[in-house]
């Protein structure tokens, strides 16, 4: 059996790549997860995508729980725990490596100009991953508007975000979107 026969082989490979770019965490991620696992793999569909990422945001825990959501999907348990050790594993190991080297840089310019660096990449990622989120989730131009005005209202207000939740849950429930 080949490589590219194997889920598990190919859920790995997979998130072992992806966790090397995921500037910012997991939900920096997202494009790239979508693209491969709704665009390339076909593991899902958009709505499938949308609603995993719905389930781990709302679970308790980190964020990459996702991952292990996709993984669950394509080859089950096994998926799951393979999916999530080669998201955390790969990252967590450089992540070690490279904080040993820039313990030893301290006194170094180019150590924090890398950090300044790392920021905008990071927000900038995470701005691609709602975009994602927004188009596979958003089917209609209502719940568009909805997304948009939602948006909008977290942003300018500091009304608590589970009020934003309730009200589209209320709207969804009704049939409105």
């Amino acid at each position: 059996m080949s490589g590219d026969d194997n889920p598990l082989f190919q859920l790995f490979w997979t998130f072992a790549l992806i966790s090397l770019f995921a500037v910012g965490g997991a939900v920096a991620a997202i494009p790239e997860l979508h693209r491969v696992a709704v665009d390339v793999r076909h593991w899902m569909t958009d709505k499938q995508f949308a609603d995993a990422f719905a389930l781990s945001q709302l679970s308790p825990g980190p964020n990459v729980l996702i991952v292990a959501l996709i993984g669950y999907s394509v080859a089950g348990v096994g998926g799951a725990a393979a999916a999530t050790i080669a998201m955390c594993g790969p990252t967590a190991i450089l992540s070690y490596v490279v904080s040993r080297w820039l313990a030893n840089a301290r006194d170094l310019r180019w150590p924090a100009m890398l950090q300044a660096a790392l920021v905008p990449l990071s927000i900038g990622l995470m701005a691609a991953s709602t975009w994602v989120l927004g188009v596979a989730s958003d089917q209609t131009w209502r719940a568009f508007a909805l997304t948009v005005m939602a948006a909008v209202v977290a942003s300018l207000t500091r009304l608590n975000p589970l009020w934003l939740l309730a009200a589209g849950g209320c709207l969804g429930f009704a049939g409105l979107l």
